[in-house]
């Protein structure tokens, strides 16, 4: 079973609308994330585990997932991590975990949950995640340009003097963060990275996210956007016996507005925030509520009106309708 709320109609949206909220499907091994409801799918024997990863509509802004999805956000995502995916495969830089998004294989499921999982779901090969989030950064944003002004470094990498906000950097530099089950993930050095998978792993990690970094960030620039920086998660599948094998493969999302920052290279200027293709603008006016004393950044989130769903939906879509 899928719970969806149903949605007050949106504006230049269809009536009968519905989000996805979150799933409770017939299928084991329920893990649920701020946006992924992820599934262990039935197996024959000798067969390598597969799961099911559905991208719902839920959205979170500072570590605290709203209480009002975003009609079709988990299909938009969807949409953009597979064409990335399709788009990495043609170059052989990193293999992947996706197997199909044809939900109509999943025959232990009714018709009407087939139906709703159609567009935002994908059938993936299982693996143990390295517990590390790779970051590649080509400008100086967020929390690297904030270490930058105090320390001159960002995540630790000494940077030249003098760069400005958003500035593109020198060459794209990798940044790896600690996998956090909740609240922020934390940046951590290169050797605290081979201090916990190990330095052949590391540099592995550290070659391979570089490496779809940059044919990422050409892609997008020729399709309008910038990629100013992005995270990805990896894994060794596993085999039959659901040990890992050395097969080190591109799991999770991939490129998406919720793990990458975009921005348009129309109107481009280092030395102030850019205009971006993700979920600020619900970030802005969540902190219009904060600064008003309304909303502390703590569960639960304030209800979101129709206008921010829209206005931060319009982002999504834009960002799919340029790199789908």
């Amino acid at each position: 079973m899928i719970t969806m709320p149903r949605m007050n109609a949106l504006p230049g949206t269809d009536t009968t609308a519905h989000a996805v909220f979150e799933t409770h499907l017939p299928l084991g091994g329920r893990r649920q994330g701020k946006v992924r409801d992820v599934y262990s799918l039935p197996t024959q024997a000798g067969d390598r585990p597969q799961i099911l990863v559905v991208a719902t509509d839920r959205i979170s802004a500072f570590d605290v997932v709203m209480p009002t999805p975003v009609p079709g956000k988990g299909q938009l995502l969807t949409e953009i991590s597979v064409a990335w995916f399709t788009f990495l495969r043609s170059l052989g830089i990193a293999p992947d975990h996706l197997v199909s998004t044809d939900v109509s294989r999943l025959q232990t499921l009714d018709d009407a949950d087939r139906a709703l999982l159609a567009g935002r779901s994908m059938i993936c090969r299982a693996a143990r995640v390295v517990q590390v989030e790779c970051v590649a950064r080509g400008y100086l944003a967020g929390s690297g340009w904030q270490e930058y002004q105090s320390n001159g470094t960002a995540c630790g990498i000494a940077l030249p003097a003098g760069l400005r906000q958003c500035e593109q950097l020198p060459e794209p530099i990798f940044t790896p963060a600690t996998k956090a089950a909740e609240g922020h993930d934390e940046n951590i050095s290169f050797a605290a990275m081979c201090d916990a998978v190990g330095g052949e792993l590391a540099e592995r990690l550290r070659t391979m996210t570089l490496n779809i970094y940059t044919a990422a960030a050409a892609r997008a620039r020729a399709r309008g956007l910038i990629l100013a920086d992005t995270k990805f998660e990896f894994g060794f599948a596993l085999d039959a016996n659901n040990e890992p094998t050395a097969e080190l493969m591109l799991v999770d999302e991939v490129l998406t507005p919720d793990s990458s920052r975009y921005w348009p290279v129309a109107g481009y200027a280092p030395g102030r925030d850019q205009p971006s293709f993700d979920k600020q603008y619900l970030r802005n006016w969540l902190l219009e509520r904060v600064a008003r004393g309304e909303w502390h950044k703590e569960p639960p989130g304030p209800v979101l009106p129709a206008e921010v769903l829209r206005e931060t939906r319009s982002k999504y879509e834009e960002a799919a309708r340029l790199l789908a």
